[in-house]
């Protein structure tokens, strides 16, 4: 059973062929670029990207401000944690110069002690 729309090859050439001319009549009255409202509706184009492009330009410089605050703020208490690291550095190095003087002096006072008592020892003997 044949369709009623397929008439035959004629024809459906004939119907390309216009659809062709409809197509190109639509691009042939199509606003050319000359045009005063193409040339406001591209001056609009390239405002809203110029906008875009400052926003973007904003954005960008507040993320840098911001990384750069971060980057700072990180160095800030690095060198506090490092200032506080050398203090408790300094402080058990402290500790440990005054035991070790405490135990010098602790073995002077010891031999000088032994020497006492050799030398009383040799007195007595002699």
């Amino acid at each position: 059973m044949r369709h009623p729309s397929d008439n035959g090859f004629a024809e459906r050439r004939n119907s390309a062929a216009e659809a062709k001319k409809q197509l190109l009549a639509k691009f042939a009255s199509a606003p050319k670029s000359t045009d005063p409202a193409m040339r406001e509706r591209l001056a609009a184009r390239e405002a809203i990207a110029a906008a875009r492009q400052a926003r973007r330009a904003d954005r960008e410089a507040s993320k840098k401000a911001e990384h750069e605050r971060v980057l700072i703020e990180a160095a800030a208490l690095a060198a506090a944690a490092e200032a506080d690291e050398r203090t408790e550095a300094e402080a058990r190095q402290a500790v440990i110069n005054d035991r070790v003087s405490r135990d010098v002096a602790d073995e002077a006072a010891r031999k000088a002690e032994r020497d006492r008592r050799y030398a009383a020892r040799k007195a007595r003997r002699a």
